[in-house]
């Protein structure tokens, strides 16, 4: 098993990751991070594989986190999971050896298709011998996954990028989403959050719960069709 530690400051964010890594077959999250000082004590404790690191953290940046850790030999991988879209962060994460560089608000099939391109990277760089430069340029280029649709998969199912998005929040979440909840989850309006949710239920994806608050009123919360 690949051991994850999800570092992320918005403590939603982290666990609905957490649960998205929990997914992909031959993981498991063995954590969860909100600060680097919390990120450091749990490498320690935990001696993970591979960091899902955010670049915006409260007490110090992701960037310079994963650049101590190079300094310190530690022997622990990195894929930045960010909303910083500027060359600069993304260059200081290629010096400080990101395995890959993610950018939010991204789906649990991009995650996935990632983390399974990294699980073979990591077999490849165990068993591969190293016999001139083809050898060497296979096993960088294994570090990327290069996501296609699955086969089989009609393009009527397929659906557009945000709507994936929400849909895979939905799933991921493990109790009922509202609005809301999606909106603070992948940084859309509540709006659009709703639009899609609507939308999505229209299609069959995901099914209308109704919860009810003190004040006696129907919240529209939504959870995946077919745990109806």
């Amino acid at each position: 098993m690949i051991r994850v530690l999800v570092v992320d400051d918005d403590y939603r964010v982290a666990r609905l990751h957490a649960a998205q890594v929990a997914r992909v077959p031959g993981y498991e999250c063995v954590g969860e991070a909100h600060t680097v000082a919390e990120a450091r004590a749990a490498i320690a404790r935990q001696r993970p594989d591979l960091l899902l690191l955010d670049v915006y953290l409260p007490d110090e940046d992701g960037i310079s986190l994963l650049q101590s850790l190079r300094e310190a030999g530690e022997d622990v991988d990195v894929i930045i999971i960010t909303a910083a879209r500027d060359v600069g962060t993304v260059r200081a994460a290629m010096r400080g050896g990101a395995v890959y560089y993610l950018v939010k608000p991204f789906g649990f099939e991009q995650l996935a298709e990632q983390l399974r391109a990294y699980q073979k990277w990591r077999a490849d760089a165990e068993s591969r011998r190293i016999t001139g430069q083809t050898d060497v340029d296979a096993l960088f280029a294994s570090r990327r996954a290069s996501v296609a649709p699955a086969a089989g998969t009609s393009s009527a199912r397929r659906l557009p990028p945000t709507m994936q998005k929400v849909l895979d929040a939905v799933v991921a979440a493990g109790r009922p989403l509202g609005a809301q909840d999606v909106s603070d989850l992948i940084g859309i309006s509540r709006p659009t959050a709703q639009r899609y949710l609507s939308e999505l239920e229209r299609k069959d994806r995901v099914a209308l719960h109704l919860e009810y608050g003190t004040t006696g009123r129907p919240v529209n919360t939504y959870i995946p069709a077919d745990t109806r």
